[in-house]
């Protein structure tokens, strides 16, 4: 593909970039990204992509816009209070950008609809808000030989890691092993500075940019833990482990029907 008038001019400081160029913007139009979840995390996220000129983007998110999502939740706008967060997300871009293609797709995720949603994709960039969702994605993406970019958030805090185990990298679940037994610390129960989930869902774009792109250093066998009261960001290196119980030595997880008790979702930041 070539790059038209209109597009040198919309992303001209893109193409003044040395290491980008009009051959990376091309890998950019033709890219295809799956965001999991419309909320915090992955607003930035999508109109970060969308401002970029990704060229595919796919939505999963089965929830509303609600009036106490729009402190951090800024893809959507008061007047979409009662949209499916997905569609309110494909007005943002369609005003955005019309060279991105958004595709909603309004549907919890689950073990036996995963692979098919994520088939499509190049990467996928995780914003949901809890664990059990977290680990159906990093588990589809492991069998996928999908790259994962996944952030999360809390109150003042915020981590950030690329996972390519079909690269010889870490897994999710090599880093986090298994969720709490209470798994009650959410947004909606403790709190979350809005901003923050702002600067984590814009560190997660850069990074899903960079693997587009190849560029710079992947996040992958690093973890970035920020903490927003201290403006301070540190970089922690996590290994593979080889008693994972997904991409050790010995795996005991073979497919995903580990999730099948599992009611799915998103449930976004």
């Amino acid at each position: 593909m070539s790059i038209s008038d209109a597009q040198a001019l919309r992303y001209a400081r893109h193409l003044n970039l040395s290491d980008v160029g009009p051959s990376g913007q091309e890998k950019l139009l033709k890219a295809r990204v799956l965001v999991v979840g419309a909320g915090g995390l992955g607003s930035p996220v999508i109109l970060y992509l969308a401002a970029a000129g990704v060229g595919t983007i796919g939505v999963v998110d089965d929830d509303e816009v609600d009036l106490s999502n729009l402190q951090r939740q800024v893809i959507h706008t008061t007047a979409r209070v009662g949209t499916p967060k997905a569609d309110s997300a494909k007005v943002a871009v369609g005003a955005l950008n019309p060279d991105v293609n958004l595709r909603v797709h309004r549907e919890r995720l689950k073990f036996d609809n995963i692979a098919t949603l994520i088939a499509d994709y190049d990467i996928v960039a995780d914003g949901s808000d809890n664990f059990d969702t977290r680990f159906l994605v990093n588990d589809a993406c492991f069998f996928a030989r999908k790259t994962l970019v996944s952030a999360a958030v809390l109150r003042f805090d915020g981590q950030l890691s690329t996972y390519k185990p079909h690269a010889g990298g870490p897994c999710y679940r090599c880093v986090f092993g298994e969720a709490p037994p209470d798994d009650v610390w959410t947004c909606s129960q403790v709190g979350i500075l809005g901003a923050v989930a702002g600067v984590m869902g814009t560190l997660q774009a850069t990074e899903v940019l960079k693997e587009i792109l190849v560029l710079g250093e992947s996040m992958a066998g690093r973890l970035l833990i920020h903490d927003a009261l201290s403006a301070t960001s540190r970089l922690v290196k996590i290994n593979r482990d080889p008693g994972c119980a997904l991409c050790g030595d010995a795996p005991t997880i073979r497919d995903l029907s580990i999730h099948a008790a599992s009611n799915g979702g998103v449930c976004s930041v």
